[in-house]
């Protein structure tokens, strides 16, 4: 069975904002690039599968705009080729290297959960705070960035009931961020 595991930057507030953060640096870009390697396919709501298309789609003009740096390739790259599914009612089809989901959740989820390989990565608001409600997500990985934005939605807010968690792993990043890696607590 393939863990679900659910990726994002998070201010010391606990805001998820894109732009809340910190901007990505060099070192932050290859740890996320590290990480979405990790996983076999990448799964997205409606708002952030378009918001990353938007961003990290290679052009059709086939090279990559002029405001990405090249520490930023990499990472525009992995995303760019990924397997992608998207949770979606209301989008009627998807592209690149895009599936649409629709349905129950539990069920397409737990059928991609079930597929061999080495995991699937979660990112977004909406979309993980139903999995994790449903208790869908193996490992919660937070980039924790040393910044406090005190506005902007947060980090799983309204979820229905408590999830305990234990400490996996740990690093620190050069810029003061810290990536804190968690799995639900068993028993």
């Amino acid at each position: 069975m393939r863990p679900l595991r659910y990726a994002i930057n998070v201010t010391l507030d606990g805001c998820v904002h894109h732009e809340a953060g910190v901007a990505p640096d060099e070192e932050s870009m290859r740890y996320w690039v590290a990480e979405m390697e990790r996983a076999d396919a990448l799964l997205f709501g409606r708002v952030t599968y378009e918001m990353m298309e938007a961003a990290w789609r290679r052009p059709t003009a086939g090279g990559w705009p002029d405001w990405m740096q090249e520490w930023e390739v990499p990472f525009a790259e992995t995303i760019d080729r990924a397997k992608k599914h998207v949770v979606s009612s209301t989008l009627s089809g998807v592209d690149w290297n895009a599936e649409l989901l629709q349905g129950d959740l539990v069920e397409a989820v737990g059928r991609l959960k079930q597929q061999p390989g080495e995991g699937l990565f979660v990112g977004g608001v909406t979309l993980p705070l139903a999995l994790a409600d449903q208790g869908l997500i193996d490992e919660y990985l937070f980039l924790v960035q040393p910044v406090l934005a005190g506005h902007g939605p947060t980090l799983l807010a309204g979820l229905r009931e408590r999830i305990q968690l234990e400490l996996v792993d740990r690093y620190e990043f050069r810029s003061g961020a810290v990536a804190v890696r968690y799995r639900p607590a068993r028993g």
